[in-house]
């Protein structure tokens, strides 16, 4: 079973996003890919009018949703569609969260994940400042959510800093775990490989990290190094920077071998009950 990440360095131009996300798909499909993660705002980095290019996509208006559902049937591929701008379902003029959608092969949305952690940080970067919660409200739901390459666990870049969601994902199931993001060259450089690996490790699970890596618009820098981490921690495939479709394989028997051996789940002698409670699938 096939895995695949996608690396871009996305620009504020969404069709241009758009053609760029769907070449790359399209040579993960070639390689034989069941299920791809593309990177967080893979399709709108760095624009001020987030909240209209929510509201769009949510009337219908907008190209990201239509062109996702056409790419997943086109190549036959079960895509994460990193994050884009959404309103609540049941609230359409609420704020926009930043929403990881996942749709099978036949383009239907089969789960929706918004990110639950909001990068309101201070880097020492040409930025300095960074307030996701200006544009974005906080998602209020875990997802653990089965495909046919295992059960999936979602999350999203600065969700990586809190253990405890990785556990609850754990604890639901998951088997693999996609993180699209897009680290700060700053941040990334710091921590990264680190938190990728430790999720892995901790959780027994893949880490499908789908980054942006690159020169954005405005001059902001993305660290880059999408990755494919398996559950002891081996990174299987990665690049630094640039536009990439990397892939490996999933062993399933190895993994479940392995969490025998090492049966960390049930050793585990402290839970987060209250998180737990809130896993949506």
């Amino acid at each position: 079973m096939t895995l695949a990440v996608i690396q871009m360095a996305s620009q504020a131009d969404i069709q241009a996003n758009l053609a760029t996300a769907r070449r790359l798909l399209e040579q993960a499909a070639a390689s034989g890919a069941r299920l791809a993660v593309l990177p967080e705002n893979f399709a709108a980095m760095g624009r001020s009018d987030l909240p209209a290019v929510g509201r769009a996509e949510a009337e219908g208006a907008g190209p990201i949703l239509p062109w996702l559902k056409q790419v997943a049937c086109d190549l036959r591929l079960w895509i994460v569609a990193g994050t884009l701008p959404l309103p609540p379902d049941d609230q359409p003029q609420a704020k926009v969260r930043a929403c990881s959608l996942l749709v099978d092969d036949q383009g239907q949305r089969v789960a929706r994940y918004d990110k639950l952690h909001l990068f309101d940080a201070e880097v020492s970067d040409a930025r300095g400042r960074y307030r996701e919660s200006d544009d974005y409200a906080a998602g209020e739901r875990l997802v653990v959510v089965d495909t046919p390459v295992g059960r999936l666990g979602m999350s999203v870049c600065y969700d990586l800093r809190f253990a405890e969601l990785y556990l609850a994902l754990r604890q639901a199931g998951a088997e693999l775990i996609s993180a699209p993001s897009a680290f700060t060259s700053v941040t990334g450089q710091a921590h990264w490989e680190m938190l990728i690996r430790t999720r892995a490790i901790e959780t027994q699970c893949y880490m499908l990290a789908a980054a942006q890596g690159g020169e954005h618009s405005g001059g902001r820098l993305t660290h880059g190094h999408s990755s494919i981490v398996d559950f002891w921690g081996r990174v299987l495939n990665e690049q630094a920077t640039g536009e990439a479709a990397l892939t490996a394989a999933r062993e399933t028997a190895e993994q479940n071998a392995m969490r025998q051996r090492m049966p960390l789940l049930s050793h585990r002698r402290f839970t987060t009950p209250r998180i737990a409670s809130r896993i949506l699938e």
